[in-house]
């Protein structure tokens, strides 16, 4: 752990020099049983990623935030702007999960879940391990003159980049307008859908501009949970830690001796090889103690049980666990903290889960025309004009639908059709009139119910105001 005058390299980070300018990271390719199991997580939530557009359940897509006409599918639930309320409670329970998760487990998310690590790590540095190769070769060829080799490998590697993310940006597009109107634009051919086109090219400006030079920075500088974390971290939370108590001792780290005595000598088992250092992707010493940079990737831990069943030496002197583990041996506890946070997400997935069921396929709404007064028809007949809207959020179309009225007695007419039909996913509106009869009232507002039936099947009700003259009674 580093001493209270060396804590210096909290006040800069770690991927600016000294003169300001940007420390480039060349991280040496991680090899271990973490690394295959984040290998094996990566490309699953990679297939799941790609696929989820087009996966299609009851006619919804899976996965769709189309912010412009703000509709969102939700895991196949279709979530219109009428349900924003349900899709801010989603967010709200999102944001809860994810404060549990890293009170519990610090950045994690971020080094075996998050998209950027993802297509960081698995994709684009495995492509330039593959073209440029390991770290060393990566600084020469840097270093290196612009000769025929070195410019022959970076044309393969932006060429493959700029591919790769016009592919992810298309995969982009089809989660905000829909992957059946992308496949529609793409068999119409660009010609026809320029504007289509150069969001296209923006989106894969931005991601070939992220993965191919921003990198890391986006972690380290960008996103706000690394920020977020040292708020919710203490001293209980299991993150990715160098047990310095081990690995300092009396006489703190040192190179490796074959003849050497390191029990007598009094130093710790941290050999000072750096391999920790050199296969960090955001380029810190994880031996400084927790830092925001640290995505919890693990390949220090891989790295450093290497070197430390190379030396002969107890593994794990880098491994998962608290502050209060290594100070104390203390074993992790569901505290006060954890429950109180789980009570909150148990109360919102509660709330969410009854909200979902009690939700409609159809939602009705009907409005009087603003400016309109009552209309006398007849001697004791009461007329009030009405907009009416009705939105499906199914995908099937909803035939033969008319409105009643529940609460009193009287006659709904709809202008120019007796009889609606609804589109699947789509809205039917107009005019109605509702007549009822001056007996029925009791004040000159009333509160009336109204039925919504489709084949004589009640579907939805809604409730509106009519006016009328004051009590008959």
């Amino acid at each position: 752990m580093a001493s209270q005058d060396q804590e210096h390299f909290r006040d800069s980070i770690g991927t600016i020099n000294e003169e300001g300018k940007r420390s480039w990271v060349y991280p040496k390719k991680p090899v271990g049983k973490r690394y295959e199991y984040r290998k094996l997580v990566s490309y699953v939530l990679l297939i799941f990623l790609f696929g989820a557009p087009f996966i299609h359940i009851n006619g919804n897509q899976f996965l769709m935030f189309n912010v412009l006409e703000r509709r969102f599918n939700i895991f196949g639930f279709p979530f219109w702007p009428q349900d924003f309320h349900l899709f801010v409670i989603i967010m709200i329970t999102g944001v809860v999960f994810v404060v549990l998760f890293t009170v519990a487990f610090g950045r994690l998310f971020c080094g075996w879940i998050c998209p950027q690590t993802i297509f960081m790590e698995m994709v684009f540095r495995r492509i330039e391990y593959w073209i440029e190769g390991d770290r060393g070769k990566q600084m020469r060829l840097d270093k290196m003159p612009w000769n025929a080799e070195k410019l022959r490998k970076r044309s393969i590697k932006w060429s493959i980049f700029f591919v790769i993310s016009f592919l992810i940006a298309n995969v982009f597009l089809a989660y905000l307008i829909g992957s059946d109107r992308l496949i529609e634009y793409i068999t119409d051919g660009p010609a026809n859908h320029v504007g289509t086109l150069i969001s296209l090219l923006i989106f894969t400006s931005v991601f070939y501009f992220v993965f191919a030079w921003f990198r890391e920075q986006v972690c380290i500088i960008v996103c706000p949970y690394g920020r977020l974390q040292g708020v919710l971290l203490d001293n209980k939370s299991i993150v990715v830690a160098y047990d310095h108590k081990r690995g300092e001792k009396e006489a703190g780290r040192a190179k490796f001796k074959k003849s050497e005595d390191r029990a007598a000598t009094g130093k710790g088992d941290c050999i000072d090889c750096a391999q920790c250092v050199q296969v960090c992707p955001t380029g810190i010493d994880i031996r400084n103690g927790t830092q925001l940079e640290c995505v919890n990737c693990t390949a220090c831990i891989d790295a450093c049980n290497q070197m430390m069943e190379a030396v002969n030496l107890p593994k794990d002197l880098i491994r998962y666990a608290s502050e209060e583990n290594i100070e104390k041996k203390a074993k992790f506890t569901f505290n006060a903290r954890l429950k109180g946070y789980t009570a909150v997400l148990v109360i919102l997935l509660g709330l969410l889960t009854g909200m979902l069921f009690l939700r409609n396929d159809v939602e009705a709404t009907v409005l009087r025309l603003p400016g309109q007064l009552y209309e006398h028809k007849g001697e004791d007949i009461i007329s009030n004009v009405y907009t009416y809207k009705l939105i499906n959020k199914t995908t099937k179309e909803i035939p033969e639908v008319h409105f009643e009225l529940i609460s009193h007695k009287g006659i709904i007419r709809v202008v120019s059709q007796d009889r609606i039909q609804v589109p699947e996913q789509g809205l039917a509106e107009g005019t109605l009139f509702i007549e009822v009869d001056s007996h029925e009232l009791e004040d000159e507002k009333e509160q009336l119910k109204i039925g919504v039936y489709s084949e004589d099947q009640l579907i939805e009700t809604t409730t509106t105001v009519f006016l009328g003259p004051r009590s008959y009674k």
